[in-house]
């Protein structure tokens, strides 16, 4: 009788260690889209492009990376998670390099198409490898590690802002970070679980639809994300035009909201650990429905600006509780983490057009009211996300991941 071959053991301090460097790989990730962010008017103007003609690029990197993330499984499934991580991350890091190089609207759509597909395929690489060490370590890590992927943004646009200060050319600039990002990423690749398919594990589809649980898991990320992209892209115009405060004041809208995200998403994994994944999306529903309600009915800008950063308090981990919760459903984690991020993906491209149109259409005060309702959406939907809570086995040991999981190649 043959014995199956078993599932890759693994001891509590090399599986710590991939918990720091996943931890870097999302930092590197985030680099290089704070590093893009920041040079965005020196590639409008190398590329001569018009302001509505840059929106039209802008919204390639998006459809690259929902029509490329579904091909994330197949490819960690034929090399397995480590070396299926590196490859994808370099590519996303080298990626970088493309829209500087650009010269017209044609080769910039291309290129953001290309480095959208590149950041979707190891976006789910690097969340699939994130929730399979959470599954082993028994705790929340989620949410950190989003949060490591801002201080990453952070970093990087630091850096950018730096380079165009100084009057780089962001083709220099772009190649320089491109260069080191890579290394860092591939250092950091080292140390994950280096997770394989069983032999006889049969594939993937190369291409597939999210199953059924990504759909409802991701319905509840599409608010939040949906929250988060009307409140980053709009907060200071509300202020400005709703409440007629100083373009300091409205400024200060976007970072109270970017700042109360990041905090949450740091400590967000001691209170999911405590609460539950379900009762901390509820109470951050709740709070995100009272920051919309306090933007909504105002009667002055500095209320208003406290709305908006209970809105990100709120939304905050809500993404990073998905994913987890994706991860732990059906026979193909992948599958269903790619299905919710291409859910969020796509409702973080349409949040700033349908606030925009809904604004022209009505007012802006209405689209914020839709965000409101959006917010509790969180509430009714929280619990779908229970999958998100970790269950420990009878014995006591780390999980194992699920045959199919991505995460084993």
């Amino acid at each position: 009788m043959t014995q199956e071959p078993a599932v890759p053991v693994f001891g509590m301090g090399q599986i710590s260690r991939a918990r720091y460097a996943v931890a870097a790989v999302f930092a590197v990730h985030g680099a290089v889209t704070g590093s893009f962010a920041t040079r965005v008017p020196w590639i409008q103007d190398h590329a001569s492009v018009s302001a509505g003609q840059l929106g039209l690029a802008l919204a390639f990197p998006a459809i690259g990376a929902s029509l490329a993330m579904p091909l994330a499984g197949s490819v960690s499934h034929r090399f397995g998670a480590r070396t299926a991580l590196r490859v994808l991350l370099a590519m996303w890091t080298l990626a970088l390099i493309l829209p500087a190089l650009s010269p017209n609207l044609l080769t910039l759509c291309a290129a953001l198409f290309v480095y959208g597909a590149a950041a979707g395929m190891s976006d789910v690489a690097m969340n699939a490898l994130g929730v399979e060490v959470e599954n082993r370590l028994n705790r929340s890590i989620m949410s950190g590690l989003h949060g490591w992927w801002s201080v990453g943004a952070l970093i990087g646009s630091a850096a950018g802002t730096v380079a165009a200060h100084i009057g780089a050319d962001a083709r220099l600039h772009h190649t320089l970070a491109a260069l080191v990002l890579t290394a860092i990423g591939l250092i950091a690749c080292q140390g994950v679980l280096d997770l394989r398919s069983l032999p006889d594990e049969e594939a993937p589809p190369r291409f597939t639809l999210p199953p059924k649980s990504a759909l409802v898991i991701g319905a509840v990320g599409f608010c939040a994300v949906f929250a988060e992209g009307a409140s980053m892209d709009w907060s200071a115009v509300y202020l400005r035009d709703i409440m007629g405060s100083s373009a300091g004041l409205a400024a200060a809208s976007t970072t109270a909201f970017a700042l109360m995200m990041a905090i949450a998403r740091i400590a967000g994994d001691k209170v999911v650990d405590r609460f539950g994944s379900v009762r901390t999306v509820r109470v951050g529903g709740f709070l995100a429905t009272a920051g919309g309600l306090l933007v909504v009915l105002a009667p002055g800008p500095a209320l208003a600006l406290c709305g908006f950063g209970l809105m990100g308090l709120g939304v905050a981990v809500v993404v990073p509780l998905a994913f987890a919760a994706a991860g732990r459903t059906g026979s193909n984690p992948s599958r269903a983490i790619a299905g919710v991020a291409t859910i969020t993906y796509t409702s973080g491209l349409i949040a700033p057009s349908a606030i925009g149109s809904l604004a022209e259409a009505t007012s802006l005060l209405a689209s914020f009211g839709l965000v409101t309702v959006l917010a509790f959406g969180l509430v009714l939907g929280a619990g779908v996300l229970r999958a998100g809570d970790r269950k420990v086995a009878e014995s006591g040991a780390p999980q194992q991941a699920p045959a199919g999981s991505p995460a084993e190649g």
